[in-house]
């Protein structure tokens, strides 16, 4: 049986783990997978939105603890042939992050429906996302520390940027599992609701999105991106040069016709 499922419907592509009876922990399998289905998300024309979400209990619950310490902590245990050189497990796992990348570059809008248990790489995917939701049963936790392990998949550095650095630091260092309504409180979280509610609020949103000018989508998310690595005068050239190309695509002009004409706009990414 797989361990993703990738399903598209009205221009938002649905990526759900399945692996519910590990707590959609990141086994070789749903890394692939994974990783698999955000890149067609990413190349396909007809998605305008992405929900990444879990199976069961949990949302992820991060490295596949089990099967790490079964290959020797990350790959390095002794085979047949001697054991995994420390490069070539650095580059095996550098591959796989590619999966926090393409969440937070893809010129496509992407969503965390948090539906349980968020750890480790699992709280690092999130992270990734443009956006997040929970249900009010979401459990979080950095968790590397009690694994002895430092963190991956970009988390130490998107986390510090959505909740500031002091408080990452604290969430990282302590380690100290916290609840949806914490995770709210400090902004990791956007909105909290009960299980049952949250596939159907975010495909709501992700539908919203899907309608917008997929063109103006990616600039505005790729501005939200330069805006975290550019100083004021460098953003507002970048600003003033998205915007004029924007504003020659043909679906600015159909935003135009169609606030005259007092209709909801069609755009066609062109």
């Amino acid at each position: 049986m797989s361990t993703v499922d990738y399903e598209v419907q009205d221009a938002v592509a649905t990526i759900t783990l399945k692996r519910p009876e590990a707590m959609n922990t990141m086994s070789p399998d749903l890394l692939t997978g994974t990783l698999d289905a955000l890149e067609a998300a990413a190349s396909d024309d007809g998605v305008r939105a992405v929900i990444l979400t879990g199976s069961g209990r949990a949302f992820c619950a991060g490295g596949d603890l089990q099967g790490m310490a079964a290959a020797g902590r990350g790959g390095g245990a002794a085979r047949p042939s001697g054991p995994i050189p420390v490069q070539r497990s650095i580059a095996d796992l550098r591959s796989r992050m590619r999966s926090s990348q393409l969440l937070r570059d893809m010129p496509k809008v992407t969503f965390a429906a948090i539906n349980g248990a968020c750890a480790g790489a699992g709280l690092a995917w999130a992270c990734a996302c443009d956006i997040r939701y929970a249900a009010d049963t979401a459990v979080f936790n950095t968790a590397f520390m009690t694994a002895g392990l430092s963190g991956d998949f970009g988390g130490t550095w998107t986390l510090s940027r959505i909740v500031g650095p002091a408080k990452a630091r604290e969430l990282y260092l302590l380690a100290e599992r916290f609840r949806a309504d914490e995770a709210e409180r400090i902004g990791l979280v956007s909105a909290v609701m009960p299980g049952e509610a949250l596939m159907d609020f975010v495909r709501e949103k992700a539908k919203r999105v899907a309608g917008f000018a997929p063109l103006t989508c990616a600039a505005i998310k790729a501005n939200m991106n330069d805006a975290m690595r550019l100083d004021f005068p460098g953003m507002l050239d970048v600003e003033a040069e998205r915007h004029t190309r924007m504003g020659r695509t043909e679906d600015a002009r159909e935003a135009a016709r169609a606030f005259l004409e007092k209709r909801p706009a069609v755009f066609h990414g062109r």
